[in-house]
């Protein structure tokens, strides 16, 4: 029992790093009401949904089908680095940062492990998770930071892109010359096999769920339905794809909203940050992001600055860093964990 507890530890260490922080913060701040207000039980619901139907995407074959197709017609490893890096980077103007990893991570490591490149999976995973942080600042909606300061601040659509885009221009140009290297220009070769989708009902029904999803997304369809939808549908379809749904890292995300929103409540913490900001907006929105994570840094500077251009810009730099800098990080984390865990210290 204990042996198992130990492997168990090792293997989800972040999210028991995580539970040990949270208890502690806890000393600081008593649970109260307010606790109730601190999970952001929308957040929950799409990682759930979203894992739960790329891992059926997985379970039926399509991952395999593109891949047959992408690598049919692309030869050069750099053009296909550029591609995978690209793909989260512009997604997540538009689905968020969190659901383009989601969906593009497994996909990545499936890929990669065909062609033989395990030694490149780790630069590679890197480079989304840096791309989709960046990508998503461009748009109002493709981060929660944006969205609330967009509202916050009463923001026009041209004061907020006039903020972002340069600096998503300089993070596309970056991120384009540097990914060029992530993959050797001659890929190894592989034997490409004919895949074919197991089942085209069920890739229907999946794909119905998936655009479900991105509705919800968009807010169009609330989370509540949507997460009972999925749930109903894959305990009648497949019961066996919620073993590959990572409810662990769920638990995580509880954790750090605990920990951030604590840390959020004392006062001595509170009274440090306005002050910092009063010398540095940029620098203490970056450094406070480190600590308690970009969303709820936004939240807590907020209050405390009417300089809204360099507070966005802070934030979403911010993102960089840290485990917790952005919880979308934890996403690709997990994945290096799941499928090589020797490789986590590399990723860090």
């Amino acid at each position: 029992m204990t042996k198992k507890l130990i492997a168990l530890a090792k293997k989800e260490a972040v999210f028991f790093i995580s539970l040990l922080f949270a208890v502690l913060t806890m000393f600081l701040v008593p649970p109260d009401r307010e606790y109730l207000h601190y999970i952001d039980f929308r957040v929950l619901a799409l990682l759930f949904c979203l894992m739960t139907v790329v891992a059926a995407f997985k379970s039926i074959g399509v991952f395999s089908v593109i891949t047959e197709k992408l690598l049919a017609k692309i030869k050069n490893g750099r053009v296909l680095a550029l591609c995978l890096v690209m793909l989260p980077f512009f997604s997540s103007m538009l689905i968020t940062n969190d659901v383009a990893l989601i969906v593009f991570v497994p996909f990545t490591v499936a890929l990669l492990s065909q062609l033989n490149c395990e030694k490149n999976i780790v630069p590679v995973l890197v480079f989304q998770t840096v791309a989709a942080n960046l990508g998503s600042m461009a748009t109002p909606v493709g981060n929660p930071q944006n969205l609330y300061l967009y509202s916050a601040y009463n923001l026009t659509a041209a004061e907020f892109f006039f903020t972002v885009l340069p600096l998503t221009a300089v993070s596309f140009i970056c991120l384009s010359a540097s990914s060029l290297f992530l993959l050797p220009k001659e890929l190894p070769s592989c034997e490409i096999k004919e895949e074919k989708i197991e089942s085209k009902k069920k890739l229907i029904l999946y794909v119905l769920l998936f655009l479900l999803s991105l509705l919800t997304v968009f807010r169009v369809v609330h989370f509540g339905i949507t997460a009972l939808v999925v749930a109903l549908v894959f305990l009648v379809v497949d019961r066996k794809i919620f073993k590959e749904t990572d409810f662990v890292l769920l638990l995580t995300f509880v954790c750090f909203f605990v920990i951030s929103e604590n840390l959020g409540r004392v006062e001595v913490i509170r009274e440090f940050l306005k002050t910092l900001l009063s010398k540095n907006t940029l620098l203490t929105s970056v450094g406070a992001s480190q600590v308690i994570s970009n969303v709820p840094a936004t939240l807590l500077l907020t209050g405390f600055t009417h300089d809204w251009s360099t507070l966005i810009i802070g934030s979403n730099i911010g993102g960089l860093g840290t485990m917790i800098a952005s919880m979308a990080s934890l996403i690709s984390y997990k994945q290096v964990v799941k499928h090589y865990p020797a490789k986590k210290g590399a990723y860090v």
